[in-house]
């Protein structure tokens, strides 16, 4: 069986084990009528006329967003954080690459947390290369059948068929995922990649994220998990990556200032909390980021928040979980969300068959989104009705729906390529 297959029967186990509740809506003419909050409307009442009105909305947005949903994150680099090399660039992958590695500890203790970063760069590097960073879901050993990657130690989610056992990777877990990072093609472009396991900042499970990770330097003396309103573990997979940012800024093959933040799935929610949070990221990609990532969560298709959070509260702030059926009730939807990047490039991608994160849904928050880009003076979403499939769209925000299942595929990378391209001012493929 190839790593791209294996990997792909093993994404399709772990989607099944969600467990669906009965009455799942997946018909468009169940979807509640519903009212939107209003991004260019003051919580006070007033309306949003100016760029500078929007910064103090934009405030107001970013703290209903962490006391009510992800949580309130710890503020910038930790003290003795610190990066260390573990292998110099040295040719890869055929010659299709240069690969470095770093390794960023995240306090001064030689044994407290760490996050390993794996990078590819353009083997013709004459200069800093834009960057796509993300995180992965295997280890950094599962983006490519390379040797001189080092395998990851830490905690890992079990999955037997991808090289998981005893919450441990293995050797055989070596480019399981590999079919999901289009490296090659990236350096191809003129792009280097860099990422980093989410399980290095916080495991993924309720015990063990407010147990190990970075979640535990920040508790208070005798403090055992977060208090209801400060960050769960997107909130922490999302720091991790403004951390990983921190070292792109001191790395002499990186251009620091075109980094595209991206992820899939429940680190597609994180790419676009990170992305709202942190500014320094120049782009921000959610591929098939669903429930509480790009999709508007009071139209209540597919995953809803009582089901996200009964499968994984330990993502959300304590507080968000008392709008379980509650959605209406919710200060925020996502579509405030993905304004909070703006006028930065966003990018969503949607898949035909991944009903469960509501492709609609996804693609009409960055309708919403869109007057908040107009205002600042860009293009927002150039399309009022949702496109074909493998009809990409493309201004200011960007959004493509594919055939196909919950993946990442070469075809979400053309296209993820082709944006970052065209706001970062390369040429790619």
């Amino acid at each position: 069986m190839t790593d791209r297959r294996r990997f792909c029967l093993a994404g399709a186990a772990a989607l099944a084990s969600a467990q669906e509740p009965p009455g799942t809506n997946y018909d468009e003419s169940k979807v509640p009528a519903y009212s939107l909050p209003d991004p260019l409307r003051f919580s006070g009442g007033g309306e949003v006329r100016s760029p500078g009105d929007w910064k103090r909305r934009r405030g107001e947005i970013l703290r209903l967003f962490e006391r009510e949903v992800y949580g309130r994150t710890a503020a910038g680099r930790p003290e003795g954080m610190r990066f260390e090399i573990l292998s110099g660039a040295e040719p890869a992958l055929g010659g299709a690459a240069l690969r470095k590695q770093a390794r960023i500890h995240f306090s001064a203790n030689p044994d407290g947390p760490k996050m390993d970063l794996l990078m590819y760069f353009p083997p013709d590097s004459r200069g800093k290369a834009p960057v796509f960073l993300g995180l992965n879901f295997l280890g950094n050993q599962a983006v490519r059948n390379d040797p001189a990657v080092a395998l990851n130690r830490n905690w890992q989610r079990n999955n037997e068929a991808a090289g998981i056992a005893g919450n441990r990777a293995t050797e055989a877990s070596r480019g399981a995922a590999a079919g999901r990072w289009a490296v090659e093609r990236i350096t191809a472009a003129g792009f280097a990649l860099a990422t980093a396991c989410y399980a290095d900042i916080a495991p993924d499970n309720e015990r063990d994220a407010f147990r190990q990770g970075v979640l535990p330097l920040y508790y208070r003396e005798g403090q055992q998990k977060p208090a209801p309103e400060e960050w769960g573990a997107i909130g922490a997979w999302a720091w991790g990556l403004s951390r990983a940012l921190d070292y792109l800024e001191q790395e002499p093959l990186a251009d620091a200032r075109r980094v595209a933040v991206m992820g899939h799935s429940r680190l597609g929610k994180t790419a676009l909390w990170a992305g709202a949070q942190d500014e320094r990221f120049a782009l921000v990609i959610a591929n098939n980021s669903g429930c509480m990532g790009a999709a508007l969560s009071r139209r209540r298709y597919g995953e809803t928040v009582a089901a996200i959070t009964k499968l994984a509260p330990h993502w959300f702030c304590g507080n968000f979980l008392k709008y379980a059926g509650r959605e209406d009730d919710l200060p925020v939807d996502q579509h405030m969300l993905i304004a909070l990047c703006a006028p930065r490039p966003v990018y969503v991608a949607s898949a035909e068959e991944d009903r469960w994160a509501d492709p609609r849904g996804e693609f009409l928050s960055l309708v919403h989104a869109t007057p908040v880009y107009r205002l600042l003076g860009a293009d927002g979403l150039p399309a009022r009705e949702m496109p074909g499939l493998h009809q990409p769209v493309m201004g200011r925000l960007g959004y493509h729906i594919r055939a196909g299942g919950h993946n990442v595929t070469g075809y979400d990378w053309q296209q993820f390529i082709a944006f970052a391209s065209r706001h970062f001012g390369v040429k790619g493929e």
